[in-house]
């Protein structure tokens, strides 16, 4: 029988699929189910190496199906729920926020009430950890001291918005049925599977293939970016050891506008690929800023260092470089996830530029 038996949702995609192959490897007692859609950015390929280990298990499935996952919550006896499954790109969320709502505000909403029905009051031994982000909380200027676990939430497009709300359904959970619940709100992640959308292997992407690589406005909108095996690591730490009803920041420490990100992956691609330094420099292009384009992200981590150990391992300078070099030697997996839709996706964001 196992120790215990945690439902991780969104485990194929980016995070999920490094918490998945955490708490499978490090918990080998443990019985780890995944749950998972397999929309265009869950891929079954970024957990290849733990698909036929003992203690894992997949599903393919949609949190939103309540009864659905009434029924898994039963018949695998889950005391613990690790959330991650949610629409995540700012930029979708601009041209569809009905989706959002539905993944993240009533997906959300739809696994609290499975755990309440299914737990029925017997919540030793049960925790369910909602995994948000700092965009919950808004923007700050250039000098503004960083978000910490009471800042107000002020979000401003339809993903933060999605997100808050999924926050405040756990927290009322908490507070009117008792359910031991933790929430964590993370800054900006990167490294290995990240869906070629996103920032980084975009950019990365894009210079391989002599594209244009856009930068929004003029390029001075700031993020705290975390690796993501410090982020699992996080995750591991507050699911094992954290307070119940309480929310805690995770923050990699390292603040950088886009256009500086940009240029430091040019450097990183042309050197690691035998160019010489600055070749990509003339793929930058500058387009219309995003709408509601928050200005800086900065997270104030202390609580989760002061009162559970927990601290980044990973600075910018290596997770990039192990970033840059982990897409360099998976360029099978990068193409064949930009096909089809992704095409389609970049084809209408920025004219197939």
């Amino acid at each position: 029988m196992a120790e215990r038996n945690i439902l991780i949702t969104g485990g194929a995609g980016f995070i999920g699929s490094h918490v998945v192959r955490l708490f499978v490897g490090r918990y080998p007692s443990y019985r780890i189910v995944n749950l998972d859609k397999l929309t265009y950015a869950g891929n079954p390929a970024n957990l290849a190496d733990v698909e036929r280990c003992p203690n894992y298990t997949f599903v393919k499935g949609d949190i939103c199906d309540m009864e659905s996952v009434c029924d898994l919550l039963l018949r695998y006896e889950i005391d613990g729920i690790v959330h991650l499954a949610a629409e995540s790109h700012v930029d979708r969320s601009i041209t569809d926020p009905f989706a959002f709502a539905r993944t993240n505000v009533m997906g959300t909403l739809s696994l609290l009430e499975a755990a309440r029905r299914q737990w029925d009051g017997r919540y030793d031994g049960k925790l369910f950890h909602h995994i948000s982000t700092d965009e919950v909380y808004g923007t700050l200027g250039p000098d503004d001291t960083p978000f910490s676990e009471t800042t107000a939430y002020d979000p401003h497009s339809p993903y933060s918005a999605s997100k808050a709300s999924s926050d405040h359904f756990v927290r009322a959970y908490h507070d009117t049925f008792g359910m031991p619940t933790v929430i964590t709100n993370c800054s900006n992640n990167y490294g290995p599977y990240q869906f070629p959308e996103k920032l980084i292997p975009l950019c990365i992407n894009n210079i391989l293939h002599r594209r244009a690589i856009p930068v929004y406005g003029s390029g001075d909108n700031v993020r705290d970016w975390l690796y993501v095996e410090d982020h699992a690591r996080a995750i591991d730490t507050v699911f094992h050891r954290g307070c119940p009803g309480e929310s805690y920041n995770i923050g990699g420490g390292c603040e950088r506008r886009n256009i500086e990100m940009v240029k430091g992956i040019i450097e990183t691609v042309d050197r690691l690929t035998g160019k010489a330094p600055g070749t990509s420099l003339d793929l930058i292009t500058y387009v219309a800023d995003r709408k509601g384009h928050d200005l800086r992200y900065a997270i104030n981590a202390s609580k989760l260092a002061d009162e559970l150990g927990w601290r980044p391992k990973v600075s910018l300078d290596e997770g990039l470089e192990r970033t840059v070099r982990w897409y360099l030697d998976n360029r099978a997996w990068t193409d064949s996830v930009t096909s089809g839709e992704y095409m389609r996706y970049y084809e209408a964001m920025y004219g197939g530029r």
